[in-house]
């Protein structure tokens, strides 16, 4: 299947996706801060530059779009169908990247959080959200993940 723009208006349209605080990211953001939270912001010392450091209490968390980090079941990580192949290894590359990532702040002693986009797409889960959070930061856990089905820390 062919693409429906021409090459320079898809390079303009995928230049301009933002990496940093995107929705997901601040919703999550304004969620730990109603918990009570104080954080920092993208780190670049840590592994993955992580987008929400605890550092007082070594918790990174990781705000991942569903589709650009390929949420394995989710309706909004859809492949798209023209070039498929290289969308495939492009996602799978950053599914890899994001594993690396975990694991080297993991062997580093850090809590790794991920929360899913799709978790922050539902009016009932951002109200939630703060009190899922406190939770998962108060516990043991040593890494999480939070989504659309999830229904505890």
């Amino acid at each position: 299947m062919a693409d429906i723009v021409d090459p320079a208006t898809r390079s303009r349209m995928m230049s301009g996706i933002g990496g940093r605080n995107t929705k997901p990211e601040i919703i999550v953001r304004k969620a730990l801060f109603a918990a009570g939270f104080r954080f920092r912001l993208h780190r670049k010392d840590l592994p993955g530059r992580p987008d929400i450091v605890l550092p007082g209490r070594r918790i990174a968390v990781f705000v991942h779009g569903c589709f650009w980090h390929a949420h394995r079941g989710c309706r909004y990580a859809k492949t798209p169908a023209s070039r498929r192949e290289i969308w495939e290894a492009k996602l799978a590359a950053n599914v890899e990247r994001d594993r690396r990532a975990i694991d080297a702040l993991l062997s580093a002693g850090w809590r790794v959080l991920v929360v899913w986009e799709c978790a922050t797409r539902s009016a009932e889960m951002r109200v939630a959200l703060p009190e899922l959070l406190r939770c998962w930061i108060d516990g043991s856990e040593v890494s999480g993940e939070f989504c659309s089905d999830s229904t505890r820390p």
